[in-house]
């Protein structure tokens, strides 16, 4: 027993870990980054101490859970770009970002907005770039993707999405998922299409597809 202890120390800690930042994830997507410590530490069902001892501060508990949502994306599009279908990698993609999205409600904004010198968010978005063009380019080289979209384009699809309103969680995510199959019917190359017009400047302020390779 006294050789199994430290493991189960270890693995009970992870436990915790792991419940807090669940719990916190889903507190600020629902009630923003303003919610107490205490009520995240009654919600992950640990006492204060031990949420403090894991993370002695908010910041670094808000970070954290940012920074899953970051390894989510890059996650997603690194499958996307593993796909042996580029076009199969393309669509799954933009319908998990899509989704990965309307769960994230604009934590990810309220994050970066509250705490702007946590992370480089420059270096965030050059990579989040640097994914996004290669899953076009490799969709293009099959001639699925129609030829006239450009990386701004998957831009617009991201800005677009974030801005669903919707009364629940469940109608944002269904509005969504309806929002990204549209999206997918106009990316896809049809003969005879019609040129797209010409595409105004798209802001890139912030990570679009955060964590992306």
């Amino acid at each position: 027993m006294t050789t199994r202890l430290p493991h189960t120390q270890r693995s009970d800690a992870r436990d915790n870990r792991e419940r807090i930042l669940e719990a916190a994830r889903a507190v600020f997507v629902a009630d923003g980054l303003d919610v107490p410590m205490r009520e995240i530490a009654r919600r992950a069902g640990v006492g204060p101490a031990t949420l403090y001892r894991h993370f002695p501060t908010k910041e670094l508990l808000v970070a954290e859970a940012f920074t899953d949502q970051m390894l989510a994306c890059r996650s997603i599009v690194d499958d996307g770009l593993a796909d042996p279908d580029p076009w199969h990698g393309f669509c799954r993609a933009v319908e998990q970002l899509c989704e990965l999205q309307a769960r994230d409600h604009g934590f990810s904004a309220a994050f970066m907005s509250a705490f702007p010198h946590a992370m480089d968010f420059a270096a965030i978005r050059t990579s989040s770039l640097t994914g996004a063009a290669e899953l076009i380019r490799r969709a293009k080289d099959t001639g699925q993707l129609r030829s006239d979209v450009v990386l701004d384009d998957f831009i617009l699809l991201i800005m677009a999405n974030n801005g669903i309103q919707a009364s629940t969680p469940a109608a944002r995510l269904a509005a969504s998922r309806r929002f990204a199959a549209l999206m997918i019917a106009a990316f896809h190359s049809v003969p005879g299409s019609s040129p797209l017009p010409p595409l105004p400047p798209v802001p890139r302020l912030t990570p679009v597809v955060p964590g992306a390779r």
